[in-house]
């Protein structure tokens, strides 16, 4: 089944409840196989860093992203699929490139969306870089170091006597929006770590700590004086975990690299 509409129209923003409406449990959207609210395989064309790097995801022209797909499809043998497309030859290159069937059935945004939300759609699109994926951002946020993962929350009620609609869907600005990155403060990171540090069990204090941005994520560097009695690099090792889980939880920002030296020990009086 295909859902059709013009680039920034809303299409992976209805895209659950089309295919709830229609007992679907598998999307392809922009490179990813979605079942329910899981991603399942592939990586989402959203990442890529130029327009035509997106194209070529989106489509599988890439051979590696082709065969995982094809493996995907062949282990969950599903009965349907809701594939989202901007024209007929895309969703043709889709399905010749998976080896999956020509869509049996062919639904317009127009269909699912008036035209003051495609309009609101655009305009958002356009004016904020802003996109959609049909899944939650657990599920995506570990893809996009460094760019900002709104959770949007959905319920809607299909008519009197049917369940509600309950999805999250996940906005994302893609590498190449020319708005530029969301960024946060290296301070911010800063009181993160060494405020990780004070309740670390065996680190006494922080030498130094510098912080590196890039686009990939930050790049963390502390120094630190470990309390006498404690195994080094156990310590060490715990740290760097507890720092990149929790600045990931707490900024939904990828933390490219920490790095943390033991400079001294601190001994008791």
């Amino acid at each position: 089944m295909l859902l059709f509409g013009p680039s920034g129209t809303g299409k992976s923003y209805r895209a659950q409840m089309v295919a709830s409406e229609n007992k679907i449990s598998y999307i392809i959207d922009d490179g990813l196989l979605i079942n329910e609210n899981d991603v399942i395989a592939g990586t989402s064309a959203k990442k890529a860093p130029t327009k035509v790097e997106t194209v070529k995801k989106a489509i599988f022209v890439n051979e590696e992203d082709r065969n995982e797909m094809r493996k995907a499809i062949r282990k969950y043998k599903p009965e349907s699929i809701l594939i989202l497309g901007t024209s007929d030859g895309m969703i043709d290159k889709i399905t010749d490139n998976l080896g999956i069937p020509r869509p049996q059935k062919r639904i317009y945004i127009q269909d699912v969306a008036t035209e003051t939300e495609m309009e609101t759609a655009k305009r958002i699109r356009t004016t904020q870089g802003k996109h959609v994926i049909p899944v939650p951002t657990f599920e995506i946020k570990k893809d996009f170091s460094g760019y900002i993962l709104d959770p949007l929350q959905i319920f809607k009620f299909k008519g009197k006597g049917n369940e509600p609609y309950i999805a999250e869907k996940s906005i994302i600005r893609p590498t190449f929006s020319y708005l530029g990155n969301f960024t946060i403060s290296d301070t911010v990171f800063r009181q993160i770590v060494e405020y990780l540090a004070k309740r670390t069990e065996g680190i006494y204090k922080v030498v130094r700590t510098r912080v590196e941005s890039t686009p990939e994520g930050p790049n963390i560097y502390m120094e630190v004086s470990i309390e006498y009695g404690y195994n080094i690099i156990e310590t060490l090792r715990e740290f760097k975990q507890k720092i990149k889980r929790e600045i990931e939880i707490l900024t939904t920002m990828n933390v490219r690299e920490v790095t943390v030296v033991a400079k001294g020990i601190h001994m008791p009086e």
